[in-house]
């Protein structure tokens, strides 16, 4: 039924698989038998394998067993998951906050909660593509800012002063190219026209700013951002996600996100889970340090070897290839010599911006960092990089 369509695929370069990895630990995984380096995992601060965090799963696991048995709203609701929301709003600076069950859930049921029909939703061209769903659910007008134009975001205030409800919302830090969004100029905006600001904190948590609260802090923002949201299964190592804000924006999206209403609830191992990484991030910070060290020697040496970037300001570090058969065939040479890392390709990326990208983590030691770049410089000299 679908052969045309996956032939399609396969012959722009664009067809995906699945590669399992057999055990992880730390920045290594097992996948076909052999040990490989990780350069592709989210879990920037290696919490995914901490002890603490694998303790409170297990104690929780003992006092409530595995699933949570149903809806948060019906008897889903465990003192894990309260607890855990209440550590959130702290961490966050607000007064309250709710647990979803995935980043992609989160942005599917917060924006159309929060914008509809005679509102309007502004939203960067390199947003995630949950947000992008987000937004084309709530039947707002939308309209699609250029990356960081701030000329652009206020040309489009000015011409929808009518607009009901007005929601501007951008990646804190933008999940391909490790760039980082200028919140400070876009809170003043929304305060200068009265609009409402949502940022996905998903790869800043944890990772920006002095206490790893993420990119408002990072920008020393105590107010205007209106909705924090963020995953927990990044930099916390853990699953999930969570929306930060005002006490009546939470009652409001628990009583209208659908994705929220409607879903099972996370099991309560993983919200103490959470709970124990959010301890580590605020209370010992050279997990954090060690990633950001990581990150600038392993930028200098790619800088050294004359390769692209692009605008990486973060541990996300895209070696930037255009072609998309070039960026597969790289990845396929970085797999046979060690290293995994992914090619990533349109539609994830725009025509013209396939690249492999890579992640950094804090477990990752100078010697693995070397060992990478040496395979990277090994590639570059064959013409696969």
């Amino acid at each position: 039924m679908f052969e045309h369509e996956l032939s399609a695929l396969k012959s722009s370069q664009l067809l995906r698989r699945l590669t399992p990895v057999e055990s992880y630990h730390g920045p290594y995984a097992t996948i076909d038998g052999k040990s490989r380096l990780l350069l592709c995992a989210n879990d920037y601060l290696g919490l995914a394998g901490h002890p603490a965090l694998r303790d409170a799963a297990r104690s929780a696991m003992d006092r409530y067993g595995f699933g949570s048995g149903a809806s948060r709203l019906i008897s889903g609701t465990s003192a894990s998951h309260q607890e855990l929301e209440r550590r959130i709003a702290r961490f966050k600076g607000v007064e309250a906050a709710l647990v979803f069950n995935s980043g992609y859930a989160a942005n599917t049921g917060i924006i159309p909660a929060i914008v509809g029909k005679g509102d309007v939703v502004l939203s960067d061209c390199r947003n995630h593509a949950s947000i992008v769903d987000g937004c084309r659910l709530s039947r707002a007008e939308r309209a699609i800012f250029r990356h960081k134009d701030m000329n652009h975001v206020e040309s489009i205030l000015k011409e929808s002063r009518d607009a009901r409800r007005r929601l501007i919302v951008t990646d804190g830090v933008f999940s391909m190219d490790g760039d980082i969004a200028p919140l400070g100029d876009l809170a003043a905006l929304a305060e200068k026209y009265n609009a409402i600001l949502m940022v996905d904190d998903a790869h800043g948590t944890g990772v920006l700013g002095r206490t790893g609260k993420g990119t408002a802090e990072h920008f020393g923002l105590s107010q205007g951002i209106h909705i924090h949201m963020g995953t927990l299964g990044k930099a916390l190592g853990s699953f999930g996600a969570y929306v930060a804000g005002s006490r009546d924006l939470i009652d409001y999206l628990m009583n209208s996100a659908r994705s929220f209403i409607y879903s099972t609830a996370l099991p309560p191992s993983v919200c103490a889970a959470s709970l124990a990484a959010i301890e580590i991030v605020e209370n010992e910070p050279p997990h954090r340090e060690r990633l950001w060290k990581n990150r600038e020697r392993f930028v200098a040496g790619l800088t050294s070897l004359g390769l692209n970037s692009g605008e990486s300001e973060t541990p996300i570090v895209p070696i930037m290839l255009g072609d998309p058969a070039k960026a597969c065939k790289a990845a396929d040479q970085l797999f046979e010599r060690g290293i995994y890392a992914v090619a990533i390709r349109p539609p994830t990326v725009p025509e013209g911006a396939s690249m492999i990208r890579m992640t950094l983590m804090a477990t990752h030691t100078d010697q693995d960092l070397d060992q990478a770049l040496d395979v990277i410089a090994g590639l570059k000299k064959e013409g696969y990089l």
